[in-house]
């Protein structure tokens, strides 16, 4: 029988960094990792090379493997204001452990970063007159600027990064299991005793391998976003208990960098926030990329969604950035994943399994984007596997209202962010609705197992993840 101290279900930052900690704490602990996806340095995605994304099997190497889908991305660690009384991004760690143990915990956390590394340099910090002029006249608007010091790893320096960790963990004795699936938790009188997996091939069901028992006393749930749907199963067949929370719906836009110069000069990353007319619905940018390159990367089921890489050395002429309209359902729904999931379907099927793009321009005249007006446009699209459309026929009235209404109030603010010859890509869907409830010690209503980082509904990015894990291992260690 295989027993470990600990299992963790997921490899992104979270459970990278809850590995590493016990490393420092108690290296007799026996560990285990367990990741449905591939090694960091066998993560690698073809559609550069074909022009198109082929929606690999069994998994998609930008949302699967080793340090999981964020890093893959482009790798913004996020960090706070000396001064905040309050975490205005990043997600509700600090909810569990406190404000002011939170910053220490990312300040350790960055520590590790640097170590293994991180860019020394802070973005956002060199610039505080330039920023309070532009949080001003954004203010006027109705619009909440925030800023916060970002270190930028870059798409391509983050799996250097995260191949040094990997090699670290395996050298200080942390087992990993790549290429597995969890297919469920082992769970008797209410307790965690372990989990069932099998290895992940493109075989049919009548080919795949038996599934296999692992046990520990102790199982922490670290799954990241795209563990959204699998989480689902394992809480409704284990009665876990959950609270409904919020999907992010919206799109990926596209831009000059010359119209966000400002900005990204200054910050870097602007998070601007507001809640338009007539809905008062909170609309937000996210996930800022200057002379970044937009992206497809693939869920559970072939969904295909759009997100943004940024690199350190590899530039665009533009800025992409996403704008995600947060939804909050009322009594009798309570299923934002499957709302969320069937947006992205019916815009995967307008685009035949593609993302969609569209100029804002054309949305503004009721039309859509053809071929020959996307090769003209002043704005180069730079995923080019996008097939031109409308988007408007799969995203509801009242997310598109919020998302064309939030566009023009920042153009008041960033002169040119409404431009017609703009850039829409959709669909942007953040699946965190399906939020764990857990104690101050991270752990279910099944005793021993505990959940961690994005996929539970605690953190939302690289740096707070990373910060749960560390706080994880410093819980395990201590009961």
């Amino acid at each position: 029988m295989k027993k470990y101290d600990v299992i963790v279900v997921g490899m992104g930052p979270s459970s990278i960094f809850f590995a590493y900690e016990m490393t420092k704490l108690n290296k007799n602990k026996k560990i285990l990792l367990i990741e449905q996806g591939k090694r960091v340095e066998d993560r690698n995605c073809p559609i550069e090379k074909v022009g198109k994304c082929v929606k690999c099997k069994p998994y998609c190497s930008i949302t699967s493997g080793f340090s999981g889908a964020g890093a893959f991305s482009d790798g913004k660690l996020s960090l706070y204001n000396k001064d905040d009384e309050d975490f205005y991004v990043g997600g509700n760690l600090h909810k569990y452990v406190g404000v002011e143990e939170t910053k220490k915990l990312i300040d350790y956390t960055d520590k590790i970063y640097l170590k293994f590394g991180a860019d020394s340099k802070l973005e956002g910090t060199e610039f505080a007159d330039e920023v309070k002029k532009l949080k001003d006249k954004a203010s006027k608007e109705g619009l909440t600027l925030i800023d916060i010091p970002i270190r930028h790893l870059g798409t391509e320096k983050a799996h250097e990064l995260y191949k040094k960790l990997e090699i670290y963990l395996e050298e200080n004795n942390i087992d990993m299991m790549f290429e597995t699936k969890v297919e469920d938790l082992i769970i008797e009188d209410n307790k965690i005793k372990g989990v069932k997996i099998q290895k992940v091939n493109n075989k049919t069901s009548e080919e795949l391998e038996e599934t296999d028992e692992v046990y520990a006393d102790k199982v922490v749930i670290a799954i990241g976003r795209k563990g959204a749907n699998w989480l689902v199963d394992m809480c409704g067949k284990h009665q876990i208990e959950t609270k409904a929370g919020a999907v992010d719906i919206g799109i990926r836009y596209e831009l000059p960098d010359s119209v966000m110069e400002k900005v990204n000069k200054y910050m870097y990353e602007g998070k601007f926030i507001g809640k338009p007319g007539p809905f008062k619905d909170k609309v937000r940018t996210f996930c800022q990329n200057p002379s970044g390159f937009v992206s497809a990367e693939v869920y559970d089921n072939n969904l295909s969604l759009v997100n943004g890489h940024s690199y350190k050395e590899r530039k665009s002429k533009n800025t992409n950035l996403a704008i995600l309209v947060s939804h909050n359902f009322t009594y009798p729904f309570n299923k934002p994943i499957e709302y969320g999931r069937n947006v992205a379907k019916n815009l995967n099927e307008l685009g035949n399994g593609n993302i969609v793009v569209q100029r804002l321009g054309d949305i503004y005249r009721g039309k859509r984007t053809w071929n020959e007006e996307l090769q003209n446009n002043s704005v180069v699209p730079t995923l080019k596997s996008a097939v031109p459309g409308d988007i408007t026929f799969a995203i509801g009235y009242r997310t598109m209202t919020d998302i064309l209404q939030f566009i023009r109030t920042l153009d008041k603010v960033v002169e040119g962010f409404a431009n017609p010859d703009n850039l829409l890509y959709g669909p942007e869907i953040k699946f965190y609705s399906n939020q764990l409830v857990i104690d101050k010690n991270f752990e279910t209503n099944i005793k021993g197992l505990y959940s961690i980082g994005d996929g539970g509904g605690m953190t939302r990015g690289l740096m707070m993840a990373s910060a749960s894990g560390v706080q994880m291992a410093r819980i395990i260690e201590r009961t």
